[in-house]
């Protein structure tokens, strides 16, 4: 690699912009093959420069984005397109209706086979996504041993009808301090999950958590994170909200709202889908649903580097160098593949 090629991959700020040394002949046998997580923040191009590195290494892409597994929902969780999906096969998208619940449990049961069958197949599995849980879980498991309880869950969902979910979020922030900085007020699921083995329990699950300690570690992984100039991924973000509003985002949600999707359901509460979804029912206009949007993902693309940023095994990389970065790892898969 040239000093002038290494220069333009290495411009993160964060000092971890290389890729991870690697270790052992993984070309050896199949139970060696690597996976390759690629994270970052919401619109700052992680679909377009998977597709790139899956054809380079002529593998497949697993999702790990929380809304693109369920169908009629395409346009605000910004799918790979079908001339994508028709160049490199893609797995875990559309798997499950709006109604149907799904969670990190969910996933880690659906994806792990996958990457089985892919590394069966001496292939290199490309797994991406902004869901920071999903690649958590995936990873290094999930904390299986938190006790949940059904009642206890219909009697939260009661609550959140009289109380308000803020007011829940606020019960958590106090019984559980840890997890409820880390959970945001508006995420129900979390919340409800939470307080739910709180109450059953009498320990929170930031406890069970904790002794679950996120050891289970299956794979050897090469984490990419890429990341572009917040003036620069701002703007993306913007230009992508009015592209989907272009493309029919409204009539998308207007269609999943005739066929019984209500504001109750898990996906309906994501971004995008909650606020034109307020739209139609008459409480704000266009206009102030689509700022709303529009700053609410920004909001989220900053909770998502945060996360990310905690995770030092991750290596950032300027997403406007994607075409030089899939050059270099591929000729270092050439190298460890054989």
């Amino acid at each position: 690699m040239s000093d002038t090629t290494a220069k333009t991959l290495n411009r993160s700020p964060a000092p971890r912009d290389s890729l991870p040394e690697t270790h052992g002949d993984f070309g050896r046998t199949r139970v060696d093959l690597p996976v390759v997580l690629v994270a970052g923040p919401t619109g700052v191009g992680k679909t377009a420069f998977a597709v790139e590195l899956a054809r380079a290494l002529g593998s497949e892409i697993v999702n790990a984005d929380s809304m693109q597994v369920y169908r009629y929902m395409d346009i605000g969780t910004a799918k790979p397109t079908p001339r994508e999906r028709s160049a490199v096969p893609h797995h875990l998208i559309d798997i499950v209706d709006p109604d149907e619940p799904f969670d990190a449990g969910d996933y880690l049961a659906r994806a792990r086979p996958v990457i089985a069958t892919l590394h069966e197949a001496g292939k290199v599995p490309i797994v991406v996504g902004g869901t920071g849980l999903y690649l958590k879980v995936l990873t290094r498991g999930i904390c299986a041993g938190a006790p949940g309880d059904p009642d206890v869950r219909r009697r939260l969902i009661e609550e959140e009808r009289t109380l308000g979910l803020p007011a829940l979020h606020e019960r958590l922030r106090h019984v559980d301090p840890p997890l409820g900085a880390r959970i945001h007020p508006n995420d129900r699921q979390r919340i409800l999950r939470a307080l739910e083995v709180f109450h059953h329990s009498g320990k929170p699950l930031s406890h069970w958590q904790r002794q679950h300690r996120f050891e289970d570690a299956p794979y050897r992984t090469f984490k990419i994170f890429l990341h572009r100039q917040r003036e620069t991924l701002y703007a993306r973000i913007n230009d992508r909200v009015d592209a989907m509003m272009a493309k029919g985002f409204l009539d998308e949600v207007r269609k999943l709202l005739s066929m019984g999707c209500g504001p109750e359901l898990k996906p309906m509460q994501s971004l995008g889908y909650r606020q034109l979804a307020r739209h139609l029912r008459g409480e704000m206009s266009l206009d102030e649903a689509v700022r709303e949007i529009r700053r609410d993902t920004r909001r989220y693309a900053k909770r998502q580097i945060t996360w990310f940023r905690a995770d030092p095994e991750y290596r950032w990389f300027d997403a406007a160098d994607t075409r030089a970065l899939v050059a270099r790892i591929a000729r270092e898969f050439t190298k460890i593949l054989g």
